[in-house]
């Protein structure tokens, strides 16, 4: 998929307080950056940011990362921030592979992946974010309690990544084919992408991962 540029983008990443553009290694930091020692979610490819953003104001007590690889779509949830400037939401800009650099052993409480890229082709399969790769480094982030969530529409990679959490060593706490109408959507915020793809009436599904 071919990404519009968005003149001016990187700009913003640079300028804005909120976002940390090409970050160094930040592990252990989190809790002097933030000012506090609430807990830490992330969400990973959080696109123009409406999800997390939501959390954020809903959860003042708990503190939200999210990160998105490409400047030209983070660029909308950055300009979000700026108007509401949330104490409790910050951005990264960068590539997921590598996460293990930005937050320390247990310094996560849980992971939010909404309805990421499925990479359909079998020599990408560890590009997924629902790879026993990354679920691998999940396993250094999250603190022991911690949990995985993750939704999409795509059921070939829905299927992938159930088999993917017991390939891990990890546990399905919670799995379902049809999130919206089921016990599981009690609480749930919408993506941009859930809002669209439930409107043409496609399931959105969902699984809970643990250890």
């Amino acid at each position: 998929m071919r990404l519009r540029n968005v003149k001016g983008s990187r700009e913003v990443m640079q300028s804005s307080e909120y976002v940390f553009a090409d970050p160094k290694s930040m592990a252990g930091t989190w809790k002097d950056i933030f000012g506090n020692n609430n807990p830490i979610h992330i969400e990973i490819g959080m696109g123009k940011g409406m999800f997390i953003t939501t959390l954020a104001m809903q959860n003042p007590n708990i503190n939200y990362v999210g990160i998105e690889k490409y400047s030209s779509v983070l660029i909308r949830a950055v300009e979000k921030q700026n108007e509401l400037a949330l104490p409790n939401l910050k951005f990264i800009r960068m590539d997921a592979e590598g996460i293990c650099d930005i937050f320390g052993k247990g310094e996560v409480d849980k992971i939010y992946l909404n309805f990421s890229d499925p990479w359909p082709k079998d020599r990408h399969a560890k590009r997924r974010l629902t790879s026993k790769e990354f679920f691998a480094r999940y396993d250094k982030l999250l603190k022991a309690d911690g949990e995985v969530h993750f939704k999409t529409d795509n059921r070939d990679l829905f299927d992938f990544s159930v088999e993917e959490v017991t390939n891990a060593g990890w546990k399905l706490k919670a799995v379902t084919y049809d999130l919206h109408n089921s016990d599981m959507n009690e609480g749930n915020i919408m993506t941009e992408y859930e809002t669209k793809f439930s409107a043409e009436g496609k399931p959105i599904n969902k699984l809970i991962a643990n250890r």
